[in-house]
């Protein structure tokens, strides 16, 4: 695959040189070097371009931005993953639950980036799996792909700097305040390559805010925003105030009502990778989650 981008230089960029105008636009130092190999990568005004070509304003430069990562080896399997929004930069999914997001052992053909593999194929597409914001397993809800090197490094830089706004609902047991803020740190547990754990003294920074919604039969629907982005983040804390998610199969394996952890990827808000347009995404709410309320 590859990216055609068009920019016409304005007079802000007026005497700036094509490399210094491409980090600007956010294209990394490796996406940069990978470029040098592509003689036809730059052109200005119809005519080849080098990274110290100086931009006047009103001139009309093209980049091409070929695919140089190689193909993972994802074998594409046909999978019912509905599509929230898709455009030349980015796709956004409804991820479903009981789904793992990459093969591992025991997962070949059963994930997500099998499933993305196979509706790509049927668009004649192909592009490595990049995967911005990560869920579980049994996590349910909207889940951003990068289609291409750019999108997935300007997405990658706005999710670390916290400029990628996600809305969570989980269902947790009994009744919590009516809304609070959990910061406790979290860190791998010693004894496990899965489990994590409140640690303050040596865990990673980790605030989750929440709104209780609804109650019912003695379980909670609660909105959860994640200020920050840890492995098994929801599940820890809301485990940690005494309200762990039920049919949490590591933390809490309680099965009743539900047969996996009531987790939901809700709302995501961020600007698009290259046109910088304000995004908001929603996964309709899962059965097992809106029925129980």
């Amino acid at each position: 695959m590859e990216r055609i981008l068009n920019y016409t230089i304005s007079a802000a960029d007026e005497g700036m040189i094509v490399l210094d105008f491409l980090r600007k636009q956010g294209f990394s130092r490796h996406i940069l070097t990978a470029m040098k190999a592509d003689r036809e990568a730059l052109s200005l005004n119809g005519q080849k371009a080098g990274g110290r070509t100086v931009l006047s304003c009103g001139d009309h430069f093209r980049v091409r931005l070929l695919e140089t990562v190689p193909a993972d080896g994802i074998l594409p399997t046909p999978l019912n993953i509905p599509v929230l929004y898709e455009d030349e930069d980015i796709l956004v999914v409804n991820k479903p639950a009981d789904m793992p997001v990459h093969p591992s052992l025991g997962n070949y053909t059963n994930t997500l980036a099998n499933g993305v593999a196979a509706y790509l194929e049927t668009k004649g597409e192909s592009c490595p799996f990049r995967c911005i914001n990560r869920l579980d397993r049994d996590t349910s809800g909207a889940l951003i792909l990068a289609k291409n090197a750019l999108s997935a490094a300007i997405l990658s830089v706005q999710m670390r700097n916290r400029q990628i706004s996600r809305t969570y609902l989980a269902v947790v047991e009994g009744i919590p305040r009516q809304s609070g803020t959990i910061s406790a740190p979290i860190s791998r547990a010693a004894d496990s390559v899965i489990e994590r754990r409140i640690d303050f003294e040596n865990g990673e920074s980790a605030i989750t805010h929440y709104q209780l919604l609804e109650v019912k039969n003695n379980h909670s629907l609660l909105e959860i925003h994640l200020e920050t982005g840890r492995t098994h983040q929801i599940r820890v804390h809301m485990g940690y105030i005494g309200h762990p998610l039920p049919a949490d199969y590591l933390y809490n394996p309680v099965y009743g009502t539900f047969k996996r952890q009531p987790l939901h990827s809700l709302q995501l808000k961020f600007c698009h990778p290259i046109t910088g347009t304000p995004m908001c995404l929603m996964a309709p709410v899962p059965e097992d989650m809106s029925n129980a309320f």
